[in-house]
């Protein structure tokens, strides 16, 4: 268990590091305006129309980069901060939640596949607290181990493919973000690089995600593997 704890401190800290530089370049572009002197929420509307969305509603949401696009309830909540500013750093993220507004209108297939494996994952991440205790504890000897441990690697399994089918998910809802503001003028030149800088610190938030998901489910795979020989 001392390699678990190893890979989870240093992807934890990778993570931490991520996230304290998307940070950093948020609050640096939501110092710059744009020319347009448009809002997150009118970014977001605009963009909408544009697509010919109506059926999505762009909401005030709470709380600090906490934007988002729900599919069930077809709302872009953006932060506060997001709603109401009128900078690269908020142009950029309206645009983007709303650039998974325009996968779900348009039936992008991984963003169907990420939606089906909601449910399951959620199951799998409430059965890995119950599965890591109980070998913490001592029962990861004999065939009730074996049995353990294979659900184990299969939740963790889960995770990182859901953690794997998140990324192009990310990476093609900023792509055609980008490719809207630089279309449509709303943020050019040094605006539009912001934008593209901020959400490519954004897009790595997930790929830290990913590869932590991917060495634990491989570690857990191998530690089985190994209990077999």
């Amino acid at each position: 268990m001392i390699v678990y704890y190893v890979i989870l401190g240093v992807f934890t800290l990778v993570g931490l590091g991520v996230s304290s530089r998307l940070k950093s370049k948020f609050e640096h572009y939501s110092k710059l305006g744009i020319r347009s002197g448009m809002s997150g929420a009118e970014v977001a509307m605009a963009m909408l129309h544009h697509y010919n969305i109506r059926d999505v509603q762009v909401i005030e949401g709470q709380g600090y980069l906490s934007d988002h696009y729900n599919p069930q309830t077809k709302t872009v909540a953006l932060s506060p901060n997001v709603f109401h500013g009128r900078s690269i750093s908020s142009a950029a993220v309206a645009s983007h939640e709303c650039g998974h507004a325009v996968q779900h209108a348009t039936a992008y297939s991984m963003l169907q596949l990420r939606s089906r494996l909601v449910p399951v994952v959620q199951f799998s991440s409430q059965m890995q607290q119950f599965l890591f205790m109980a070998t913490l504890f001592g029962m990861g000897a004999g065939f009730g181990g074996n049995l353990l441990m294979i659900v184990l690697v299969v939740t963790f399994g889960v995770t990182a493919l859901f953690s794997l089918i998140t990324l192009p998910v990310e990476f093609d809802a900023s792509k055609r973000a980008l490719v809207w503001l630089d279309e449509t003028g709303v943020a050019v030149n040094q605006e539009y690089d912001g934008a593209k800088d901020a959400l490519w610190w954004a897009a790595m938030t997930y790929v830290a995600q990913a590869l932590g998901a991917l060495v634990m489910f491989l570690y857990f795979l191998l530690s089985f593997l190994g209990r077999e020989d």
